[in-house]
């Protein structure tokens, strides 16, 4: 099994497919670092020789951010969004969403389960 960045990589996908599980790698990226390394992207992780891992290995350390780092550098952004106060930081703190979608009847993701209120009693009046 192929151990990249602190994850181990699935054996039965293929290369290309099985590096998007590192965070902060994607399709296109993944395809990139395969043609770096010289390996088929259609190729099995199972198949790679110790040689090709360690290639994969420092051209995922010396170009790209990966796991940590890229979690850090998103959730400082988030943090220095909120300090500043600006709009986009005041929805984080609130927990609504950020990028202009609609509340009123959506957003369950960010708000989480639906908290019913209570409706009022209606008093009849007798006439």
């Amino acid at each position: 099994m192929a151990r990249i960045a602190g994850i181990d990589l699935p054996r039965n996908k293929r290369l290309d497919i099985s590096l998007t599980y590192i965070y902060g790698i994607g399709r296109r990226s993944a395809a990139q670092i395969c043609d770096k390394a010289g390996i088929e992207g259609g190729s099995s992780t199972e198949t790679l020789s110790e040689d090709e891992v360690v290639r994969l290995r420092e051209i995922i350390e010396r170009e790209y951010k990966v796991e940590g780092d890229v979690r850090r550098s998103t959730s400082q952004n988030v943090k220095m969004l909120m300090d500043i106060g600006c709009y986009r930081g005041l929805r984080h703190r609130r927990g609504l969403p950020v990028r202009g979608q609609r509340t009123h009847t959506n957003a369950r993701t960010r708000k989480g389960p639906k908290k019913t209120v209570a409706g009022k009693k209606k008093t009849l009046t007798k006439k």
